[in-house]
């Protein structure tokens, strides 16, 4: 697993496929990069579309850095022979923001618990290998409201804490919009503060590459 700074984590790039085939049984593998835990059931739910014959859609997903959710679920097979190994590779490979999928078709024979959780844990794996894994910013996007005569302070902080602007209009009142590494959010929110006609907005937070 790469070592990361705070504001630095792993992730996959664009969806990916992988494909495990054990004693006649097919294990299909998909992954998605998440921002948000709602797309779990939109993937799921065009999967389970799709793949409507298949009896297992088992899955695992890891969201956020600092206090990450996560969530395994079955689906159906032996408890502990299809989310939880499908979340060991999310947490091998070291990522978040991450929904691994995987669909099962029974071969006709049954494969025990030692041979399920090594259908699942592999096809996880196999999935993964074949994305595009990139290391990404979080960011903080936020918004600032001051006068015109606060431009020059403004625009000042903005320069040495270096952050990147995004939006900017300068007339009487002024306002410009940027984004920065979150674990400089704190110290650019409190210098902006100690300007007495300024106001800072937080919006959501973004990634970036």
């Amino acid at each position: 697993m790469e070592n990361l700074s705070n504001d630095c984590y792993l992730s996959i790039q664009r969806n990916a496929k992988g494909l495990f085939k054990d004693r006649g049984s097919k294990f299909l593998a998909f992954a998605f990069p998440l921002t948000f835990e709602h797309e779990v059931k939109l993937h799921l739910q065009e999967l389970k579309k799709e793949y409507h014959d298949a009896k297992h859609h088992c899955y695992a997903y890891r969201l956020g850095i600092e206090l990450p959710q996560y969530r395994v679920n079955d689906d159906g097979e032996p408890s502990g022979t299809a989310g939880r190994p499908i979340y060991g590779q999310i947490l091998s490979f070291g990522l978040t923001n991450i929904l691994i999928v995987v669909i099962r078709y029974f071969g006709g024979t049954l494969l025990g618990t030692s041979g399920l959780i090594n259908a699942y844990r592999t096809s996880a794996k196999e999935c993964i290998q074949n994305a595009t894994i990139v290391k990404l910013v979080s960011q903080e996007i936020f918004s600032v409201l001051f006068s015109y005569v606060d431009m020059n302070a403004v625009m000042r902080i903005m320069k040495e804490e270096q952050a990147n602007i995004v939006e900017q209009n300068f007339d009487t009142a002024c306002s410009l919009k940027a984004n920065i590494p979150k674990s400089k959010y704190a110290r650019i929110s409190e210098r902006l503060g100690k300007i007495e006609h300024v106001t800072l907005v937080r919006n959501e937070p973004m990634n970036k590459y």
